[in-house]
Formats: C-alpha cells, sequence, structure tokens
C-alpha cells in the first residue's frame, strides 16, 4: 500500500504563527547581537584605558627620569661655572693684590674682593673694588665675557654710591675682568669708558685708554 504525506494548505494562523516566530527569531539575534557588539565595545573601551594607563604610567615615568637627567646635568654645568668663575675671580683678585692697582694712572690703596653689603639699598655685589681716597674702581668678572654683560657692569655705578654713601662723591671707575673676551665685547666696553682687564699669556693687560669717569 502506497504512503503518502498530505500537504496541508496554508492557513492564515499558520502563516501568521510562522511570521511571528521569525520575528521572535529576529528579535533574539538582534538581541544577542547587540549584546555582543556591547560586551565587545566594553571589552575594546576597557583595553584602551589599560593601554592609556600604562601609556601614560610609563610618559609619567620617562618626564621623571628625564627631570632627574636635567636636574643633575644643571647641577653639574652650574658647578662647572661656579668652579671657572671662581678659578677667573681667585686668578685676577691675586693680580690686582699683588700690583696691578692703576687706573688712568691713578694708584689704589686698598682691594676687597666678593664685597656684599648687609644692609643694601639695592641688592647687589662687587667682584673686585679697589680704594683710594678720591676714587673707587669696581671690576665686574666673569670667565668668558658677554656683550650683556657690559649694562650689568654700568649697573653697578648707582647700586654702589646707593649702598655705600660714603663714596657718594668718589669718583668711580668700572673694569670688565675676563679670561675670554669677544672683540665685539672690547669695542662696547671702549664705547662705554669700561677698562678691558684680560690674560695674554702668562700676563694681565689693562686697556684703560678709554676709560671713564662716573
Amino acid at each position: 500500500m502506497e504512503n503518502r504525506t498530505d500537504n496541508q494548505p496554508a492557513t492564515q494562523e499558520s502563516v501568521w504563527a510562522a511570521f511571528s516566530e521569525n520575528e521572535r527569531l529576529l528579535k533574539e539575534s538582534r538581541v544577542e547581537f547587540g549584546k555582543s557588539i556591547a560586551e565587545s565595545r566594553a571589552e575594546f573601551e576597557k583595553s584602551i584605558a589599560k593601554s592609556r594607563a600604562e601609556f601614560e604610567k610609563s610618559m609619567a615615568k620617562s618626564r621623571a627620569d628625564s627631570d632627574r637627567r636635567m636636574k643633575k646635568i644643571e647641577e653639574t654645568l652650574g658647578a662647572w661655572a661656579n668652579n671657572h668663575g671662581d678659578f677667573a675671580e681667585e686668578y685676577f683678585f691675586n693680580s690686582f693684590e699683588n700690583g696691578k692697582q692703576t687706573f688712568f694712572g691713578e694708584r689704589f690703596d686698598r682691594i676687597e674682593k666678593n664685597l656684599k653689603p648687609l644692609d643694601y639699598e639695592i641688592k647687589d655685589e662687587y667682584d673686585i673694588v679697589l680704594v683710594n681716597g678720591k676714587s673707587v674702581a669696581i671690576i665686574e668678572v666673569k670667565f668668558k665675557a658677554h656683550e650683556h654683560d657690559v649694562p650689568k657692569v654700568l649697573s653697578k655705578v648707582n647700586t654702589f654710591r646707593a649702598n655705600y654713601p660714603r663714596y657718594l662723591h668718589h669718583r668711580v671707575y668700572l673694569g670688565l675682568a675676563s679670561l675670554s673676551f669677544y672683540p665685539s665685547v672690547e669695542q662696547e666696553c671702549k664705547k662705554q669708558g669700561i677698562a678691558i682687564i684680560k690674560q695674554v699669556g702668562n700676563m694681565v693687560i689693562i686697556n684703560d685708554a678709554y676709560l671713564k669717569v662716573f
């Protein structure tokens, strides 16, 4: 006897049931997909946040290491500059102390080093000061003189007279002493009437041909 499967004709109810099932399955798929996307986004954002935190930590460590290295370099350079500055001051002070105390034909009988007034009107200090009964010579000492040192030397006149009023009526001479001069610095010193004091070989040379009385 032959078996037959009878195809039932589609009804409105069966079509609606199939449509509803498809809608349910599609909705579940959308929910699952959305959930998967949300989880993936959360993982991605978590990974990004972790990477950012690690990067910022690494950068902070690098900055801290760089700051420490820069501070060490600055300390080394500062010590180096101070040592050279101290050497230059000692060198020129000893030269003046040993007899080079004449400016513009005028002899000085007292010499002071690193003069820092305790009760100052204007805060300043003076590397070498030569004094006699009527004149004062103020010498600024540099290891290597630059043009910006010239205005600093010129400012010493007013600050010295303000800080030491007993020398208010003394003539003031200015000098810039350095182990090394740029030609432009020497020209500016001559222009401003500042004595040029420099090392030439084993000697200290004083060029006061253009020296001005302040």
